[in-house]
């Protein structure tokens, strides 16, 4: 089945609309009928303005980058992007086509 992997960058302290901007995310995408989404913490990294957040005792202020994706249909990561944009949201993300499937006897 061919289907789109649609993944958005961000740190674990932005919000919107006074929720973790990555609970927003999953939970407009759930009411467009996307079938799922996953949130992904990172242990470090770096992004556009090249600043490196890592995780370590002393770093407990959510600066972290996570990662949020969903594999859906080509329409519902139109919708979704478009959602997104109409919010005033500026967020990082990747978009391209992936084969799904699952593995195992078909019955």
């Amino acid at each position: 089945m061919n289907s789109v992997y649609l993944k958005f960058y961000l740190t674990e302290k932005q919000h919107h609309h006074g929720k973790l901007l990555q609970e927003w995310l999953l939970e407009k995408a759930k009411s467009l009928g996307v079938p799922g989404g996953s949130v992904f913490r990172a242990v470090a990294g770096y992004g556009r303005h090249g600043h490196i957040h890592e995780e370590s005792f002393f770093e407990l202020a959510g600066e972290l980058p996570v990662q949020v994706e969903f594999v859906l249909d080509d329409k519902h990561a139109n919708q979704l992007l478009g959602v997104i944009t109409a919010e005033g949201l500026n967020l990082p993300y990747v978009r391209y086509a992936v084969e799904t499937g699952t593995t195992g006897a078909q019955q």
